[in-house]
């Protein structure tokens, strides 16, 4: 361990630590655009600039945090006089031909740049020339944006594509204050799974989601913390909703009800700082049209009339099997153990597969099974075999279908069936007793990863009225009528 000095405090550094590693360490603020802890150090941007005091008597001197080597006894001040005016010269020549369209910006609120030329600058820029402008919008790939005026050129995107996602997908063309970034022809940034990273380590409003785009203002929103349950990595995310205090109430309400964006939740133990763009389209898998409505052999019912008939079907089966929902929570998984285990032949499917065209698996983040809690639900009942006839013999008078991903024609054709499901679907008609449950956006719960790492998920919404939550629903059908 090095010992130096910040502001005047003793600060323990490791051997290879930078000045700006070891002050981020032990709390001291240091501003930075095109440092990131994950990337390696191009000292493009210079606004991280420290004074380090001269030793007996000698002048001190100003050099940028992230390339300085820490040096046992050096002493450094983060926010001096010295620091402060070459930090407000940085800024005027970051913003000398930036614009100033914060008011149409997506990044208004989670700009640096503005916190910095807040805290640090302050003033109109001294330039009195004409800002040199650049492409405005530029489409980068189907699902990103890019504009070329607010790029501040900290290549933070171009380092990313080459050192994380490995896809080298994007570089920067010509020179000076014509300098853009680019994709390279070949569409690598197109095919990067993990693409949409750029948008939350782009600094500025350079780099933006057209999903996202003019969607909604930042502080109208609120992240819950949750579990992507794309993958079997089970990666922690932010899904960002709606305020209540901030509800729309002239427009549709559900527009106070869907997810707005999906952004990483820091996990060294899981993921680190990314996620692949899957887990950004959440919401096309959890807003699909619900089914909200009991059904009895494809009726509409009322949910006693419902519970009570699966109650009864379970109670007089002779010979019932159970297909567990790999995307069920822990708290669901044991809840279904202890009121119908004993009940049951209980195996666990499959809910989901690859889906054409998506990356199968990778050295990164992605995994192959596309099924967020089949290590748990495995830890508590064995898989359904292949065929899947071996698990229901003919003579299996009921089956209870937990989830998506089982095609009824698999079932024995006599057999009664009970369908738990979140999704208005075909099967929810065929079934004898159709209950609809709730999705992980409308309860709290966890998943455990493949690794055996416990994720917690954090409900965003209430669930429709109708929707039962399967853990209570299997108390229900547990007990006696």
């Amino acid at each position: 361990m090095i010992e130096f000095f910040i502001n005047g405090q003793p600060v323990q550094a490791e051997d290879d630590q930078t000045v700006m590693q070891a002050a981020k360490t032990h709390g001291h603020f240091i501003p930075y655009f095109c440092w990131h802890p994950q990337l390696s150090i191009p000292g493009n941007c210079r606004i991280c600039a420290v004074e380090v005091e001269g030793e007996g008597g000698g002048g001190s001197w100003v050099d940028i945090a992230c390339n300085m080597p820490v040096v046992k006894g050096m002493r450094v001040l983060t926010d001096s006089d010295k620091v402060r005016a070459r930090r407000k010269e940085t800024l005027q020549f970051i913003t000398l031909n930036h614009p100033v369209d914060c008011g149409i910006c997506d990044k208004a609120g989670e700009c640096t740049l503005q916190d910095y030329h807040y805290e640090y600058n302050g003033t109109p820029s001294v330039s009195l020339d004409a800002k040199v402008h650049a492409t405005k919008h530029y489409d980068l790939s189907t699902r990103i944006v890019l504009d070329n005026e607010r790029c501040i050129l900290c290549t933070r995107c171009v380092r990313f594509t080459r050192e994380v996602s490995k896809t080298n997908a994007l570089g920067v063309i010509d020179r000076g204050d014509h300098s853009l970034i680019r994709p390279v022809e070949d569409g690598a940034f197109e095919n990067d799974a993990y693409s949409d990273n750029v948008i939350d380590i782009c600094p500025v409003g350079a780099l933006l989601s057209k999903a996202f785009l003019h969607k909604a203002r930042v502080w109208y929103l609120q992240p819950t913390p949750s579990v992507c349950p794309g993958c079997a990595r089970g990666c922690s995310i932010d899904i960002w909703h709606r305020r209540r205090d901030w509800q729309l109430k002239s427009l549709d309400a559900k527009h106070n009800a869907r997810i707005d964006r999906v952004t990483p939740r820091e996990n060294p133990a899981v993921n680190g700082p990314w996620v692949c763009n899957k887990a950004r389209d959440l919401a096309r898998l959890v807003e699909r049209a619900r089914a909200c409505q009991p059904l009895r052999k494809g009726q509409p019912c009322d949910a006693t009339v419902a519970v009570t008939a699966a109650r009864e079907l379970i109670a007089n089966a002779r010979r019932p099997v159970a297909l567990v929902s790999s995307w069920a929570s822990n708290e669901e998984l044991t809840a279904f153990r202890q009121a119908l285990g004993p009940r049951f032949n209980a195996f666990v499917k499959a809910d989901r597969q690859a889906e054409p065209g998506e990356v199968l698996q990778d050295e990164l983040l992605i995994h192959a099974d596309k099924n967020p809690n089949r290590h748990a639900a495995l830890a508590m009942f064995p898989p359904l075999p292949e065929p899947a006839g071996a698990a229901l013999p003919p003579d299996c008078d009921l089956v209870l279908v937990w989830g998506e991903g089982f095609g009824f024609a698999q079932l024995p054709p006599t057999a009664k069936i009970v369908l738990l499901n979140s999704w208005l679907q075909p099967e929810n008609g065929h079934a004898d007793v159709f209950l609809p449950i709730s999705v992980m956006t409308e309860r709290d719960g966890h998943y455990t990863n493949f690794e055996g790492t416990v994720g917690r998920f954090e409900a965003c919404f209430d669930k429709p009225a109708g929707v039962f939550d399967a853990a209570d629903l299997f108390a229900s059908l547990g007990s006696p009528s």
